[in-house]
């Protein structure tokens, strides 16, 4: 019995329900600073609750992307919690009347970033739906200086649970846990030690490998690309799998589908050099839609817009759809549904219910420090469903698919990565 959902099939799992250098060149050089050489800009912004359309529908999606309570995890995160498919509009303000208040940093790339920053949010929100007792808030990261003022912010305002995100945040989270041992931390996307810790880390070279197959699987033109934000461990892990999925088709159907934008054996390939600036995805796209690549795979966050953009624009002087997209971490289809036809599937990351799942830990008093990992395994990496590609991805790929799945979850498939989640 699979534990892994793909097109619009309905998920099953066996444990009970539980709703190095790089070459850049051109329009592919990094065209802005890595974090941490940020210039100073306008500080944080602290908000409480807010929704969106998108935001609330991304809750109903969280669902599909199961966390089984037999996943691999030495944290309080996923666990079989509370479940619900919406948040409870009005619950800014509350903090202060509440019993228990998750407070959430974001990082850079910004709360509405359809991405990464938002499906934490989400995960927020749906801990607040679930128990009406906990209230949420975020402050938004301006840039990476930002990260121990606000850290060290909730922690003056007695918050409950600290949620942090991202690979650079780590360092700010791992001092500000070592020097306030009785609250308590969740983290996304780092390990970082400490009893008061839970961190939240993904294996997305996995579900990033089907999302390679899949595209070598589809293309007319012979040619994908993808593209990171950043050169963070947790972008390349993405596009390592990308690009080894679609060497794997290639050796199994005698193709020669080529990746434009990165190469995993020498880690060098393409970024815009932040997670904001959707003109350099838009700009970068085109150079590769330029190149002949008709399916794009942005893991940048917000800059993925740009891509999408560029993808949209492309189709649209051709006079027929002949570019398309996978998006990264949330299904595109419900953050980006402007852009919905054109994404394939989406190559997901189970964040939304693991945050949820670490507020509501705190909140019932059954939090303990550690990690989880989500893998294809356990539910916490997956596909999106294909949406309006279900009619369009032949049934003979969608079985391969499936194979390529069990394989990897049985370890006859390898998913080599330069930039493995390690403990």
């Amino acid at each position: 019995m699979f534990r892994f959902r793909f097109g619009n099939e309905q998920t099953r799992w066996p444990c009970g329900p539980f709703p190095a250098e790089t070459t850049r060149h051109s329009l592919r050089d990094n065209l802005g600073p890595m974090r941490g050489q940020a210039p100073w800009r306008a500080g944080p912004v602290e908000v409480s609750v807010k929704h969106s359309a998108w935001a609330t529908a991304a809750l109903a999606v969280s669902a599909s992307v199961v966390i089984a309570a037999c996943g691999s995890s030495t944290s309080s995160a996923p666990s079989a919690g509370g479940t619900t498919s919406s948040p409870a509009a009005g619950a800014g303000g509350s903090a202060a009347a509440a019993k228990f208040t998750g407070c959430m940093v974001s990082d850079t790339g910004g709360i509405d970033d359809r991405s990464f920053n938002a499906a934490a949010w989400a995960g927020m929100n749906a801990a607040h739906a679930a128990n009406s007792s906990i209230a949420v808030k975020f402050s938004q990261s301006t840039s990476p200086s930002d990260y121990t003022p606000i850290i060290n912010t909730f922690v003056s305002q007695k918050c409950n649970i600290i949620v942090t995100l991202g690979f650079a945040m780590g360092d700010a989270t791992k001092a500000a846990a070592t020097a306030n041992p009785s609250q308590k931390f969740a983290i996304v996307d780092n390990v970082t030690p400490g009893a008061n810790v839970n961190s939240l880390v993904f294996n997305t070279v996995q579900d990033a490998f089907l999302g390679g197959y899949l595209a070598a699987g589809m293309t007319k033109t012979g040619k994908v690309a993808t593209f990171g934000g950043q050169e963070f461990p947790t972008v390349t892990i993405y596009m390592d799998g990308y690009w080894d999925g679609v060497q794997y088709y290639n050796q199994k159907h005698g193709t020669h589908v080529q990746v434009l934008g990165w190469d995993e054996k020498t880690q060098k390939g393409s970024f815009t050099g932040d997670f904001t600036n959707q003109t350099k995805g838009q700009t970068l796209t085109q150079t590769f839609i330029s190149e002949g690549a008709d399916i794009i795979f942005p893991v940048a966050g917000n800059v993925g817009l740009g891509a999408a953009k560029a993808v949209q624009q492309a189709d649209a002087s051709a006079g027929s759809q002949k570019v398309n997209m996978e998006w990264v971490d949330l299904d595109g289809c419900t953050s980006a549904a402007t852009y919905c036809k054109y994404f394939i599937t989406s190559v997901l990351k189970g964040e939304t219910l693991a945050v949820k799942t670490a507020v509501l830990a705190a909140a019932n008093g059954t939090f303990k420090g550690g990690h989880y990992i989500g893998t294809l395994a356990n539910g916490g990496v997956s596909l999106a469903p294909f949406h309006d590609w279900d009619s369009k991805v032949p049934a003979s790929l969608k079985s391969e698919l499936q194979q390529i799945s069990t394989g990897i979850q049985n370890g006859s498939i390898q998913t080599p990565t330069k930039s493995p989640v390690s403990l």
